[in-house]
């Protein structure tokens, strides 16, 4: 086993096994759980990627540190579970067959949420250790996201914080540039958010995984779609908008003033960063009345949220998928399994966005 698989202590690799035990296996009826691909050999990562034909690799994240290193409450660690029984049994059929995706398994940092709880004494103890500890999670997901570019398939990364867009980009720009297909170790993003998650540089967390991004080299170009004007900081934005290389469309000039319709500000944002591979990034916070630690009665409308990965994916060149925040065990979600059909609704139409082009 290679050095760099036996530092993912955190992540579990899945069986077909496991796979079936999720999904609901039906007389005439094909599931997607039936006929995705796991890895061959768990201990084999690497090797088992390059054995495959698949051209998507699906990963969950399980973790609210970075959350809580952003001085926020809730639990992103929970959609990962129900997302994946509502996409294990959607139908395989000529739509989305299922055997293009391997599902490779999920990370699980619940071990180091608990350590901080039981050994921090006081609250900037706690917000510190769980600042370093996003470096953690930090190193194992962008590890797994550089193997998987590295051997040109596009990661689909579900759950967790934002701050899992840090490495994601990172890992996706050092993969993909080991794989020769561009020319140096950076990539841009496109991110459909209420929050800029552009916040300085304090130690790592959910607010400010581009920030860091761009400031180790890894992000060129990043662009915000529907960031909500009351969440914006007044240095964050100053900082924002005398930078060439961002680019935001707020949510009050789509839906308020007006100035461009939803699928025009989706296709601004894809030319601003069509000269190279671009992470496809969607908090769900964004969306109108989904639970998360930051639920909004205003938001982009769930198709919306449909059509927006659909077409980034059709117009971009996309580097990564990254679904974050969704929060199905906040008490006030009486309906967890709506919000993972919709996560599995996403994904589907990303996919099949992308087939189109094969």
């Amino acid at each position: 086993m290679s050095e760099k698989i036996k530092d993912m202590r955190h992540l579990k690799v899945y069986t077909k096994q496991d796979v079936l035990a999720h999904t609901s296996v039906r007389r005439f009826e094909t599931k997607l759980g039936e006929r995705i691909q796991v890895l061959q050999d768990p201990k084999k990562i690497e090797e088992s990627l390059q054995n495959s034909n698949a051209l998507y690799v699906l990963i969950g994240i399980t973790e609210n540190i970075g959350l809580k290193a952003n001085l926020g409450e809730g639990n992103p660690t929970g959609i990962w579970s129900p997302f994946l029984w509502s996409m294990l049994n959607t139908q395989s059929n000529d739509f989305l067959g299922g055997d293009e995706v391997l599902l490779l398994g999920h990370f699980d940092f619940n071990d180091v949420s608990y350590i901080i709880e039981q050994s921090a004494q006081t609250f900037d103890e706690k917000v510190d250790a769980y600042r370093h500890a996003v470096n953690i999670i930090d190193d194992e997901v962008e590890q797994l996201i550089h193997i998987i570019t590295q051997n040109k398939k596009l990661p689909i990364v579900i759950g967790g914080g934002q701050n899992n867009s840090y490495p994601c980009i990172k890992g996706a720009a050092k993969g993909w540039f080991k794989s020769g297909v561009i020319p140096f170790a950076q990539i841009n993003a496109i991110n459909v958010d209420s929050c800029s998650d552009y916040r300085p540089l304090e130690g790592r967390h959910n607010g400010n995984a581009f920030r860091y991004a761009e400031e180790d080299g890894y992000l060129e170009k990043y662009c915000v779609v529907g960031l909500h004007e009351s969440k914006i900081q007044q240095n964050v934005w100053l900082d924002m908008v005398n930078n060439p290389f961002i680019d935001c469309i707020t949510f009050e000039d789509i839906f308020l003033h007006e100035k461009r319709t939803f699928l025009e500000a989706i296709d601004h944002a894809t030319e601003f960063t069509v000269d190279t591979l671009c992470g496809i990034e969607l908090d769900l916070g964004s969306i109108e009345n989904i639970v998360t630690n930051s639920t909004s009665p205003t938001g982009i409308s769930v198709n919306q949220a449909r059509q927006y990965l659909y077409f980034a994916a059709i117009d971009s060149q996309p580097a990564y998928l990254h679904i974050s925040e969704g929060d199905v065990n906040m008490p006030e979600n009486k309906n967890e399994n709506a919000t993972a059909v919709l996560v599995s609704y996403l994904v589907s139409d990303f996919i099949k966005a992308l087939q189109q082009g094969y």
